[in-house]
């Protein structure tokens, strides 16, 4: 789902680097699975050289930093913005006008908010439902009893393009505690599947650090940000 570098990714000594690093691990990836290079605090001269070296999805947590550098790169006609932060309710309307996805629905109240401008709009972002299958209070989402509770509400909204999960697990897991894990996320949406008939293929699931077990259990999409660029700058 990711293209190759090409011809001119490798500028520079830095692009050149970027670029091999960006093939090396697209080319242990399955052919199934998107890559989403999560730039957050990164420049858009960056995101630039990375859509060079064959990434066309990338993924943002704050709005207006995201809206800057989709200006700055307006020139990339085949860009897909991806929006994977808490996502207020106030900025709604910007993030289903300007993002092909947003993977953080975290409430049936967002839900219902976004399905009204989505409506209204036109516009028909594939939206994911953000899922905690473990506690956690430093995570926005719904638990899976809750996410089961709120499903028919969900599936009766007329516009929202409900296209899948999404998760982000706790820190400090064991390996086999990831898997279990994410395969609870996978086992809920083939649940959830099952009692609407909706399609919901797509799992948004692992970062840098839990990736190929995220792989492992189903993920149709990763969302890597250090093991791409390396550590993060200061917030801009």
């Amino acid at each position: 789902m990711t293209e190759h570098p090409t011809a001119n990714s490798a500028d520079t000594p830095a692009t050149a680097a970027l670029a091999s690093n960006i093939l090396n691990i697209r080319d242990r990836l399955p052919p199934h699975v998107r890559l989403v290079a999560v730039t957050k605090t990164f420049p858009a001269s960056l995101v630039r050289q990375a859509y060079h070296a064959g990434l066309r999805d990338f993924g943002e947590n704050r709005l207006q930093e995201a809206l800057d550098k989709q200006d700055a790169l307006a020139d990339l006609p085949d860009i897909r913005w991806h929006f994977i932060g808490h996502l207020q309710g106030n900025k709604a309307k910007k993030a289903i006008e300007r993002f092909a996805w947003i993977h953080s629905c975290d409430s049936l109240k967002l839900a219902h908010r976004l399905d009204r401008l989505a409506g209204e709009t036109g516009a028909r972002p594939r939206v994911l439902l953000q899922v905690k299958p473990l506690p956690d209070p430093d995570k926005y989402g719904w638990s899976v009893a809750e996410l089961s509770r709120d499903w028919p509400q969900i599936v009766a909204l007329p516009a929202l393009n409900v296209s899948g999960l999404m998760t982000i697990l706790p820190l400090g897991l064991s390996a086999p505690d990831v898997v279990s894990a994410f395969a609870n996320v996978r086992d809920l949406a083939a649940k959830l599947r099952n009692d609407s008939g909706l399609a919901l293929p797509e799992l948004s699931m692992g970062m840098s650090g839990d990736y190929p077990l995220a792989i492992e259990a189903g993920a149709t999409t990763i969302r890597l940000g250090r093991s791409l660029f390396g550590e993060r700058l200061q917030k801009m």
